[in-house]
């Protein structure tokens, strides 16, 4: 039987994986569709084991795989994983090292559209790339590969004597309870969630795609404009699956847009109420569906969602209509107030290093972070991933290419009116100023899941915080706002 190594890569940021560790869903879905094609998978996770290449190394040439895949994976909903695209390439390069024969195969949105780039690569070790939804398309590949005819398979690109090729894209998966996570492969105790109550922490999908036109996202265009969903029953079952034979505790629902369909994710709520099930929610939607939601937050609440997460991302509503985001600063106020008002936790996010950013317009944001008052607030730096139209757009103030550095943790624009290093230093004001005023009102609550959860948050989010902004090797700065309220609260807690 043919052996499929599934990695993914160990890649290692500040922000995005510091409450928690979730499993590569992706790479469980294309296991899954290995192992329905015959042949024998296993999920090496060197990202959450927190590992290097030279375990990856160690893993290959202990496996002796036929088949070695990786792809550009967060544990996010899939819009920003370029940063991991760097790590996934080397991890086939050193599959090729060990053995040139063992075929190397890599999939998500960034190498679907950027597969002429990587084919073209000197040295470039990907055999295969698998454009758009990949499913189906590796099931086909497994099965055709080994005759030699999958040179007319749909949404695969390959390089031909140096020249990248590409065949046409697969039609959608009609019916997405057909695909099937190989749950099993995983090692359960990598995943935990960081936050108090803490406990062994899932991902799941119940849809798939996105309509909106946000432009620094690339789900509409990765999804072609297309939404589907997976039967509400189906995904309770799921759940309960992960819940009595994986210990779960916690879920996240990674949809970028899990409540589109008013009727449907209705049902969902309900299902989720009669089943009972022991298991706590988090997921992320749009404030303008929380708004249309307010009289079913309570079932929100019931069905066992503690956590939801808005991109606000500006204080502008100008800024905001030029994102295409097709909401304003009010609507994210009173989504975020509605929340709150049921007892579910929010978190959102304010995008900071525009072109236009001064440090006026930081003082903006984090005045407007203060009012809209979530529990918790990130601040990602605008990144202009390369198939988005907001890198045209952007283009000319792109000063970092390194696809490794594009995480929203690290500047990549450089405004006009500020270096890239005052971005840097800004970014940490932001966050210092909204905790150092945010804890004051945490430490007044009286002891209960939000005030523990919430300090809990804050202490994740402070551990690597000096280790991530060393401003040029030296520590924060004595004078940064908050700094000294946030540090004396979390330690006297």
């Amino acid at each position: 039987m043919k052996r499929i190594l599934f990695v993914a890569p160990p890649y290692h940021c500040w922000g995005v994986q510091v409450i928690g560790t979730w499993p590569p869903l992706p790479l469980a879905y294309l296991a899954g569709a290995a192992l329905d094609a015959g042949y024998e998978a296993k999920v090496f996770d060197a990202m959450n084991k927190n590992l290097g290449f030279d375990d990856v190394r160690h893993e290959i040439a202990a496996y002796a795989p036929d088949f070695v895949i990786s792809m550009d994976y967060l544990p996010v909903s899939g819009a920003i994983s370029t940063a991991t695209v760097p790590a996934a390439i080397r991890t086939l390069a050193i599959a090729k090292e060990i053995n040139p024969a063992i075929t190397t195969i890599i999939a998500g949105p960034h190498p679907s559209f950027m597969f002429k780039e990587i084919l073209a690569t000197p040295g470039n070790p990907v055999d295969f790339v698998l454009r758009g939804e990949p499913e189906a398309t590796l099931r086909e590949l497994l099965k055709t590969y080994p005759q030699g005819d999958w040179r007319s398979q749909e949404g695969i690109a390959y390089a031909d004597n140096g020249i990248a090729v590409a065949t046409r894209l697969r039609p959608h998966i009609a019916d997405l309870d057909t695909l099937k996570p190989a749950w099993h492969l995983l090692d359960w105790a990598d995943y935990h969630y960081n936050i108090e109550p803490w406990g062994r922490m899932a991902s799941i999908l119940t849809t798939r795609g996105c309509m909106m036109q946000c432009s620094f996202c690339s789900h509409r265009v990765f999804w072609r404009g297309d939404w589907r969903f997976r039967d509400p029953a189906k995904v309770v079952d799921e759940i309960r699956y992960l819940v009595d034979t994986h210990q779960v505790e916690f879920i996240t629902l990674i949809d970028p847009y899990p409540t589109k369909d008013r009727a449907r994710w209705e049902r969902q709520l309900d299902l989720l109420i009669e089943a009972r099930i022991n298991v706590r929610l988090l997921m992320e939607t749009r404030v303008e569906d929380i708004i249309r939601d307010a009289d079913l937050l309570p079932k929100y609440r019931d069905a066992g969602i503690i956590h939801m997460y808005l991109g606000a991302e500006s204080s502008s509503d100008t800024t905001l209509n030029s994102l295409n985001k097709g909401t304003s600063s009010d609507m994210n106020k009173q989504a975020i107030d509605l929340l709150r008002e049921h007892g579910i936790m929010t978190e959102a996010s304010f995008m900071l290093g525009f072109p236009e950013e001064t440090t006026e317009s930081v003082d903006r944001t984090i005045a407007e972070a203060i009012r809209m008052n979530p529990d918790i607030a990130v601040f990602p730096l605008i990144t202009p991933m390369p198939f988005t139209p907001l890198f045209k757009q952007m283009k000319d103030r792109i000063r970092v290419h390194d696809y490794a550095k594009y995480n929203l943790m690290t500047p990549i624009i450089e405004p006009y009116a500020m270096s890239l290093d005052q971005v840097t230093r800004e970014l940490a004001r932001c966050y210092m100023t909204f905790y150092g005023n945010k804890m004051k009102e945490v430490l007044a609550l009286e002891d209960g899941f939000q005030r523990r959860y919430m300090l809990s948050a804050f202490k994740a989010m402070m551990k690597d915080f000096h280790k991530h902004f060393d401003f040029g090797g030296k520590p924060v700065p004595h004078d940064m706002p908050g700094l000294a309220e946030l540090k004396v609260a979390v330690e006297a807690d």
